[in-house]
């Protein structure tokens, strides 16, 4: 089966790329290599990836629509998984543009040239932050999702309901993954826990916001990608009356999805760099900060849709997935 990933030399695409070609699938790995972070970590990721003679890779925008119909016809991929996006909760804070251009315009370039070729699953990345101001814990994909508080919440929210009109216009079975706070191994550099890693080992302060008075559910990357593969032999069309029932969605016409992908639970932010400091045997500066403009005070995922999909659910433990990212991370940085 050959699938073709958007964002294949980022944290997620990397992981999900490495899993399928060694599961057998054919990958082609389209991804912008821009410069929002590190573009050395980008491409030794690609490195390894093209160690794999059933993986080809193209450099390229989302927004550059012929060179993705280019890509998309010559490939002419069975599925698609698009995890491409501009990322970054704070970023959009800065740059709310271009995740106008990248999770919009981009998100309907890849739409279009699944309808173009009539694929059999389309799989696309959201995210738990599209839950907005909602506290109604656990967050089930049923609940309120209508309060963004970002521009990068907001254009994920706008992907999601794109996507809901291309399933029903044109009959394309499509999947959306809400993600819940994802870590692990080849992390990226603005995200929580490879800052904290990267700051203590250097005697430099942490930032925690909210004084500490958060909560996330932290869920291990490689928990996350198994999950996806799996996904991608369940497409909505194949669901049967029993199930639709017992998950409270009356009706799955158009051939359209969102699923939580988290670990069901909820950790404090305090207790998780504990846990880094006790990994690294060695104690942070802590420099406590308020909550940030745009950030919630916690997440917590409902995964059972995702159990009754698939028969799985994410579970490692956070200890175990911190003590995972800093062997690679010493090992990568030689620390």
């Amino acid at each position: 089966m050959k699938v073709l990933i958007t964002g294949s030399a980022g944290f997620i695409g990397f992981h999900l790329a490495n899993l399928l070609l060694k599961s057998g699938f054919k990958v082609c790995g389209y991804d912008g290599l821009t410069p929002y972070y590190d573009i050395k970590l980008k491409k030794k990721r690609n490195e390894i990836l093209s160690q794999h003679s059933n993986f080809e890779s193209v450099e390229g925008m989302l927004e550059d629509k012929n060179l993705l119909e280019k890509i998309f016809d010559d490939y002419h991929p069975d599925i698609v998984v698009h995890l491409a996006a501009q990322a970054g909760v704070r970023y959009s804070l800065e740059n709310p543009r271009s995740y106008i251009d990248s999770n919009i315009v981009g998100t309907f370039n890849v739409m279009e040239m699944a309808k173009k070729l009539k694929i059999k699953h389309l799989l696309m990345a959201s995210t738990s932050s599209v839950y907005g101001s909602n506290t109604d814990m656990p967050f089930k994909e049923t609940s309120k999702a209508d309060t963004q508080l970002t521009i990068y919440a907001a254009t994920k929210k706008a992907n999601e309901s794109m996507a809901h009109s291309y399933a029903h216009l044109w009959n394309i079975p499509t999947t959306m993954f809400r993600f819940f706070t994802v870590y692990g191994p080849w992390g990226r550099p603005d995200m929580a826990l490879f800052k904290f890693v990267s700051a203590i080992l250097e005697d430099r302060p942490i930032e925690i916001y909210n004084n500490g008075e958060m909560y996330r559910d932290f869920t291990y990357v490689e928990d996350l990608v198994i999950s996806i593969k799996k996904l991608i032999d369940a497409p909505p069309v194949a669901l049967k009356d029993d199930l639709i029932q017992s998950t409270e969605i009356s009706s799955f016409e158009p051939p359209f999805r969102i699923v939580n992908i988290g670990n069901s639970k909820k950790i404090k932010l305090l207790d998780f760099i504990d846990a880094v400091e006790a990994t690294l045997q060695k104690k942070a500066i802590r420099k406590y900060m308020p909550m940030q403009k745009g950030d919630v005070p916690e997440t917590l995922a409902d995964t059972s849709l995702l159990y009754k999909l698939i028969g799985y659910h994410p579970e490692t433990d956070y200890r175990d997935g911190i003590n995972l990212f800093v062997k690679w991370y010493r090992n990568y940085y030689n620390k």
